[in-house]
């Protein structure tokens, strides 16, 4: 009998989160599920690991289902540090982070915990995605998303994916129904106009409330949010080798 593939779960909005509970839900359909998630909300965390601090990671029972479950202290990437080094016996065939709260696309996949998570088990060389659905709300509705995610992950279980590669996928707030299917996209050229809301607590001291609005540079039709804006879902191979390689012929002229 074929052994089932083995898939880790995590996420940056913590385990009891509903869009976690569904990407277990479905990936319990595909492989033997393990979920090592944070035990509290880590939005906005980016690739950031406990290193002043301990770190606590317990067996838990959120839900009725075959998977193993577990809640750690830490952050996204201190999941993915703790299922590889503490907890699995094997390396897992895949490593999915999500489903998000909220969009990830373009220059969030900078900040975003739930790609982080994807990037740290990418480093592992475990394949990896991170899903993201563009509705902040608790209460967002993931059914539309379910046949999409399903067949992208059983695709990376099938083909794989190039070293160094992991991908970032961004799903429309649609029915079902009305996306119009997946485009293999580029990030787009954009970032974030921010502000620091100046406010004051009722004992009178002042404190900031960060907000603003992301603004698109990019008008290419090749992009993730061009993609989101048409009704389609987005998919970005991102590679975490930093090197601005196109750089170096440049830097190699500075009287350095």
């Amino acid at each position: 009998m074929q052994e089932k593939p083995l898939i880790l779960v995590t996420n940056d909005d913590g385990i009891t989160a509903p869009g976690l509970r569904m990407l277990i839900d479905i990936m319990n359909e595909i492989g033997e599920v393990i979920v090592v998630a944070p035990d509290s909300p880590q939005s906005g965390m980016g690739h950031a690991i406990t290193v002043n601090n301990v770190l606590h990671c317990n067996p838990t029972s959120i839900d009725d289902g075959p998977q193993i479950e577990y809640s750690c202290s830490g952050t996204p990437a201190d999941c993915v540090k703790m299922a590889k080094n503490k907890i699995l016996n094997r390396k897992p065939d895949l490593c999915v982070s999500g489903i998000n709260h909220g969009s990830n696309s373009s220059i969030s996949v900078i900040y975003s915990g739930t790609m982080s998570a994807a990037v740290e088990a990418g480093i592992e060389g475990i394949p990896a995605i991170g899903f993201s659905l563009l509705d902040y709300s608790w209460h967002a509705d993931f059914r539309s998303s379910k046949e999409f995610v399903k067949k992208i992950a059983l695709n990376v279980l099938l083909n794989g994916l190039p070293d160094g590669v992991v991908l970032n996928v961004n799903i429309p707030k649609l029915k079902k129904e009305e996306i119009k299917g997946v485009k293999i996209c580029r990030q787009a050229n954009g970032y974030w106009k921010e502000d620091f809301d100046k406010r004051k607590s009722p004992m009178g001291k002042e404190y900031y409330w960060l907000s603003g609005e992301f603004v698109n540079n990019d008008k290419g039709q090749d992009t993730d949010i061009w993609a989101l804006e048409n009704g389609f879902i987005s998919v970005v191979p991102v590679q975490f080798d930093m090197t601005a390689h196109h750089a170096i012929q440049k830097l190699h002229s500075w009287d350095l």
